[in-house]
């Protein structure tokens, strides 16, 4: 940042600013009252539905969420994400406790994750020193042939990676007498930890990092015009998507108690980008809502063929047109659509009010 910059920000203002967003009546009604029916999902929910289906979907929200991240503020659409939150997983079983005792260090489980996580953002930084200087397709192409490399890298070495196979018998840690592998506790866990990251990500774009951000997504030449270093400041976005796609990583692991080079596959990377679409590719909450979605549709359209007399490992073609009709009808995704219903809902209202 130029000195002009630093003064215009001071910084008792920016502490100010803080403590303003973390006032609770600041909070819109309509995200207490999604808040109040996720904390009391497990009340009328099965376990099954607890940790395979809102458990799964904030995992894989917080997947794509760093993939908000880098599209929605940065304009940058990488396709390393799941890559990175694999190669956490990876990491947790290696250096943790694993039934591979062979290749696995066994270490306790705080120093685990954080090497996992600091293993995410090395993939993610590593991928975005060849990505940033790059746009559009050859940005994706990068990205992809780097999750590529991993996917057959992971598969082929036995010596590290226990090639095909990988790892299975992963724990989850017990904290406070809590068994988080458990349905109820796990979708607390996840629930917990998908709200810090939304929150942050949130208020990611006001803070002044967040702001330059999306002004080097806007006009990059411009930006460096002014003097800020457009190409740290995307770096730096990649390392903060490493760090949540990271964190979701060793949730995945926690989850299944497996991971194999199948995790990180070209399916998987390409889903992140569906999901991150469907949603909405542009708001924090778009990758929940997408990953929602996602999840519902391929835990149930397999039922739902077979029961019409389609073959159910069909799943991936009902989550392709429900991609495309969305897509077609908003390219904002469902937060697009959810936006336009309100308008056409208070309009007459609006009308109403200006005309008595």
């Amino acid at each position: 940042m130029t000195e002009a910059t630093h003064k215009r920000v001071p910084l008792k203002k920016t502490s100010q600013s803080w403590g303003a967003r973390l006032d609770l009546t600041r909070i819109p009604a309509n995200v207490w009252i999604i808040g109040v029916l996720l904390l009391f999902v497990p009340t009328f929910t099965s376990e099954f539905t607890q940790h395979q289906i809102f458990g799964w979907a904030f995992i894989l929200g917080m997947i794509s969420l760093s993939l908000m991240i880098l599209a929605g503020y940065g304009g940058m659409v990488s396709l390393v994400q799941m890559t990175a939150a694999a190669a956490a997983g990876y990491a947790t079983a290696i250096f943790g406790v694993s039934a591979v005792t062979e290749i696995s260090f066994a270490w306790p489980w705080l120093i685990t994750v954080a090497l996992a996580i600091i293993v995410s953002v090395l993939v993610c930084v590593i991928s975005g020193a060849l990505a940033i200087r790059t746009q559009g397709i050859y940005t994706i192409m990068i990205t992809l042939a780097i999750g590529s490399a991993f996917f057959y890298f992971t598969r082929q070495n036995y010596s590290v990676f226990n090639g095909f196979t990988g790892f299975n018998g992963v724990p989850t840690p017990i904290l406070f007498g809590v068994n988080w592998k458990e349905p109820t506790p796990f979708y607390y866990l996840t629930l917990g930890i998908s709200a810090l990251s939304y929150w942050f990500t949130l208020h990611l774009a006001r803070t002044p990092f967040g702001l330059a951000l999306q002004g080097v997504r806007d006009n990059p030449r411009r930006m460096a015009a002014m003097g800020y270093n457009v190409n740290a400041h995307r770096l730096a976005a990649y390392a903060i998507a490493g760090i949540i796609s990271g964190i979701a990583g060793v949730l995945l692991v926690w989850s299944t108690g497996q991971i194999s080079p199948n995790t990180g596959s070209i399916g998987p990377i390409i889903d992140i980008l569906v999901i991150t679409v469907i949603g909405g590719i542009n708001r924090p909450i778009g990758p929940f809502v997408g990953a929602l979605i996602y999840v519902i549709l391929r835990t149930y359209s397999l039922d739902f063929l077979n029961a019409v007399g389609l073959d159910g490992e069909r799943f991936k073609l009902v989550i392709g047109i429900t991609f495309l009709v969305i897509v077609y009808f908003s390219p904002d995704g469902m937060c697009g659509i959810w936006d336009r219903y309100l308008k056409r809902l208070w309009k007459p209202v609006q009308l109403e009010e200006h005309n008595g």
